[in-house]
């Protein structure tokens, strides 16, 4: 039993080796979650109950939460039971799962934040026609599409990478299951594989991005032709929470990416992954909700109702 589990698990080093600073970055990992997961729930609760929220922005913005709160859950929970217990191990199926989840998250993030570019240039640069261009059917159209982009790019490369031949080292050197740190385990030329998988991520990455390009540029013409100061200071304000979760998540995931593996080392590596999978589903909750006066007033409205029922 204890040879056939070591030639099918896989040996997680996790974030940090041998490190005496273990039990603080597990109280801050730990902290960190707990704040993700129940202020994207808080958020995905808002907008379903308030109906000042009812809206496509925020529409696609609880798909952003429901997201952001199924891509840490993928990857942290393991992380901190490896932090805590003596068996780092993984299984083989568990990997691949794991795989499977953060790809699709990952990928739907990439496009949602490129869908949710296009309905602000919308808001913007056709406020008239919006009711129209983004009502009820195409906002359900462009979350699916989202969705599907993202599980497409998991079912495409999750069985790939689990079917390379790991007959080598079991032990990799990552906090979970990222494809770069699990394939340096196979004993297999994966140049060909890894040489597709970079073009995949470089599509991926360049279609939202595309769309985000092409739509702020709009916006940003359509800004400075406003004579009102008012409609400008609202179209920046609208914008910016975006831009600013957009520069943080494409950021990391173009480092991870589509950096040449010259530009990586482990160390690096661990630490941008952690950003991206720990630290941004926090950020975007956070981001939108303290500079949005809207979720700021859903919060109160709900608070008021609550505490006024108790």
């Amino acid at each position: 039993m204890k040879n056939r589990t070591a030639s099918s698990d896989f040996i997680l080093l996790g974030l940090l080796i041998n490190s005496k600073a273990t039990g603080i970055v597990f109280a801050v990992i730990l902290a960190i979650f707990v704040v993700a997961v129940t202020s994207n729930l808080v958020m995905i609760f808002l907008i379903h109950m308030d109906s000042h929220l009812h809206t496509p922005m925020y529409f696609l913005l609880s798909q952003l939460s429901i997201m952001d709160t199924l891509f840490i859950c993928t990857t942290v929970p393991k992380l901190l039971v490896d932090m805590v217990s003596i068996q780092k191990t993984i299984s083989f199926v568990a990997c691949g799962i794991q795989i499977f989840l953060y790809l699709t998250m990952i990928g739907s993030e990439f496009f949602l934040l490129g869908l949710m570019a296009y309905d602000r240039y919308v808001a913007v640069c056709n406020p008239l026609r919006y009711p129209v261009l983004m009502n009820r059917r195409v906002c359900l159209l462009l979350a699916a599409g989202a969705w599907f982009g993202g599980s497409l790019d998991g079912f495409l490369l999750t069985p790939i990478t689990m079917n390379v031949p790991y007959c080598g080292s079991r032990i990799i050197d990552h906090f979970f299951c990222e494809i770069p740190a699990v394939l340096k385990l196979a004993c297999a030329d994966t140049s060909l594989y890894e040489t597709l998988m970079y073009i995949c991520c470089v599509l991926m990455l360049l279609i939202p991005i595309s769309i985000i390009s092409a739509s702020y540029s709009l916006i940003l013409l359509t800004v400075h032709r406003m004579r009102s100061a008012e409609g400008r200071k609202k179209a920046f304000t609208t914008c910016s929470s975006h831009l600013t979760v957009v520069s943080i998540f494409y950021g990391a995931a173009f480092y991870t990416y589509v950096l040449p593996k010259s530009f990586h080392t482990p160390e690096q590596d661990k630490v941008v992954s952690a950003f991206y999978t720990i630290v941004t589903p926090m950020l975007n909750p956070l981001i939108y909700s303290l500079r949005n006066k809207d979720v700021m007033g859903a919060f109160k409205r709900i608070f008021k109702v609550l505490t006024s029922d108790a």
